[in-house]
């Protein structure tokens, strides 16, 4: 148990890194959409060979045509792509760690309303003052995380409509998880599920990228004149291993222990992003006011999930 803890920590930890990395990736495309399309790629080319190797009969044509392609094929891919898309918006303008509190807000509101009227069949989990309390301490956190006195405001400060598009890509991800987990389902295989998650991802991309762009051209250098670096790139086999691990850990820790490993590691790197300017981020110090309203934040989750 403790090893699948640590396992949904380290996972929860790739999120900030591949929004970081794939920011980066997209001063050498001038597109968020052509980055988050490479991105998409490389997750799928990993994907597939890892499909190779522990499902090659499932790769193949009579497969794939043996199954009615309901919703569940496509809407898990779509939705990862405005999740990624949402989070590299965000990054630039309220930092790593807003970011990630702002997302995990989004994915408790919208876990709370999926057990509270049973979607994507669901056990019904009632609302009662446990829960709503819980809601209330976690935005009390994110106000104090983030308030400013008058006299210390700057122009640079996160817009409140920042704040919200970071609730609503946050609400993405408890869907997405849903909808993968009843296709995990229906292919029996966890590799399979992510792989047409993540192609389905690509192909909507590649499509956008090509009415946007015009092009899928890449610079070797960005305005800066830094040089494209292999490390650009690994932002998709990030994500490949976030989807899949989160697929493999329900099972056996269920919602609330998967849900709790992750969004403590992507809270804890990106407070680490944000403290030391890594991947090209404003460094923003950790103080005792972002420790404070972090730890509310983790009071109100674990309230929402005991």
């Amino acid at each position: 148990m403790v090893l699948l803890l640590i396992l949904g920590i380290l996972a929860g930890m790739l999120i900030p890194v591949q929004t970081s990395v794939n920011n980066r990736l997209s001063h050498f495309t001038h597109s968020l959409i052509m980055a988050s399309f490479y991105s998409f790629l490389t997750g799928t080319l990993l994907l597939i060979g890892l499909n190779a190797v522990m499902n090659p009969g499932k790769l193949s044509f009579a497969f794939l045509s043996s199954h009615d392609f309901s919703y569940i094929w496509f809407l898990g891919g779509l939705m990862g792509v405005v999740y990624l898309t949402g989070n590299m918006i965000l990054l630039p303008r309220i930092g790593a760690a807003l970011t990630v509190i702002m997302t995990v807000a989004g994915q408790m509101i919208i876990s709370l309303l999926i057990d509270t009227f049973g979607w994507f069949d669901a056990p019904l989990q009632p609302l009662d003052i446990r829960r709503i309390a819980g809601i209330a301490i976690m935005i009390m956190g994110i106000i104090f995380m983030n308030y400013k006195r008058k006299s210390a405001r700057h122009d640079d400060s996160p817009s409140n409509i920042w704040l919200f598009f970071g609730l609503m890509t946050g609400s993405i991800p408890p869907v997405q998880t849903a909808v993968n987990s009843l296709l995990r389902y229906e292919v029996g295989s966890f590799y399979m599920a992510s792989l047409i998650s993540f192609a389905v991802g690509t192909l909507a991309l590649l499509l956008l990228s090509l009415l946007s762009a015009g092009h899928l051209k890449v610079a070797l250098t960005n305005q800066e004149g830094a040089r494209l670096r292999a490390w650009h790139f690994i932002g998709g086999a990030l994500g490949a291993v976030y989807i899949t691990t989160n697929i493999i850990l329900m099972p056996h820790l269920g919602t609330t222990l998967t849900l709790m490993s992750v969004i403590f590691g992507q809270m804890l790197t990106g407070l680490l992003i944000d403290h030391f300017g890594l991947f090209g981020i404003p460094p923003h110090a950790l103080d005792k006011r972002r420790i404070a309203g972090a730890l509310m934040i983790l009071t109100g989750i674990i309230l929402l999930q005991i």
